[in-house]
């Protein structure tokens, strides 16, 4: 039961209770307090904020896509998680248990994306919730980035998230929310990070643009940016770097951390699920950075 049912019970049931008052003043003075009790506990429960909600997170089978994936579940939603790795889709939807489910689609190839929508809704004919987090990160300089390197990041972290939106547009229910995970990346200067940090800028310029355009949706349209999180990305495969660049690096990046250590992807789910609650009801087009100071400080 709502809580609007429960107010509108609690009124009608002291309506009628006050009109018998003159009668049985004692009996109805203490039925109206024990409603009052119950709507008092009920208001003020933790409730679900995502109850009844559908939620999509692409690359949702690891890192900062799988703990919010998590997150939501415990928030009452339903969630879909892609992913290009059938196993690894099947392990993480196993492991995430009920109201799970699970597609296989690269972010990164159009011939799949394009048969995304097809796809959800053979699991659900629309959604509320988008969390666009599928994304590659390779750091190298200017002089040594090849071609390859430069589509695959700019693919998957952009392209493939635009025609993914595109795709999933029409299914999102009116009021629903997108929540883009970008990264600080987009503000600071790293040597190394010109086509991963390119790839976030343009991604993070789309929660206003499209903010803008579904406004008469009543869609709200939000960014989150993380700092340095530990997640499988920041591994030697994932980042092409060798065990003691990732090292230095990891070394360097914690000395412009104020709180001094990475964060952790639980900590970016929490601030992913706000903006896909309707606690962030008064928020689009804006950009949360989650990055413990790096940026700001």
């Amino acid at each position: 039961m709502s809580y609007k049912i429960l107010l509108q019970v609690f009124q009608e049931t002291w309506v009628i209770s006050y009109k018998k008052v003159r009668t049985e003043p004692k009996s109805t003075y203490l039925i109206g307090m024990d409603i009052y009790r119950l709507f008092e506990l009920l208001k003020h429960k933790d409730m679900k904020k995502l109850a009844g909600k559908t939620a999509i997170i692409t690359g949702g089978n690891s890192g900062i896509g799988f703990a919010t994936a998590k997150d939501f579940l415990a928030q009452g939603a339903k969630v879909i998680i892609t992913g290009r790795s059938r196993e690894s889709v099947n392990t993480a939807v196993a492991q995430l248990g009920e109201n799970a489910y699970g597609i296989i689609s690269d972010s990164g190839q159009m011939e799949e994306v394009s048969k995304l929508a097809q796809q959800v809704k053979t699991i659900t004919p629309t959604i509320d919730i988008v969390v666009i987090n599928a994304g590659v990160g390779k750091f190298d300089a200017l002089a040594n980035m090849n071609e390859a390197t430069f589509d695959e990041m700019m693919n998957i972290n952009f392209k493939g998230a635009y025609f993914s939106l595109q795709q999933l547009l029409p299914l999102i229910n009116n009021g629903g929310s997108i929540a883009l995970n970008t990264s600080i990346n987009a503000h600071i200067g790293m040597a190394g990070a010109t086509v991963y940090a390119a790839s976030k800028a343009a991604l993070l310029t789309l929660a206003k643009n499209l903010s803008a355009e579904l406004t008469d949706r009543k869609i709200r349209v939000n960014a989150v940016s993380p700092g340095p999180v530990v997640t499988p990305l920041h591994s030697t495969d994932k980042l092409g770097l060798s065990a003691d660049d990732l090292k230095n690096m990891g070394d360097s990046l914690i000395q412009k951390i104020p709180v001094g250590r990475f964060g952790e992807a639980d900590e970016i789910a929490k601030t992913i699920t706000f903006l896909a609650s309707d606690d962030s009801s008064f928020i689009l087009g804006a950009e949360l950075i989650a990055d413990g100071g790096m940026y700001n400080l």
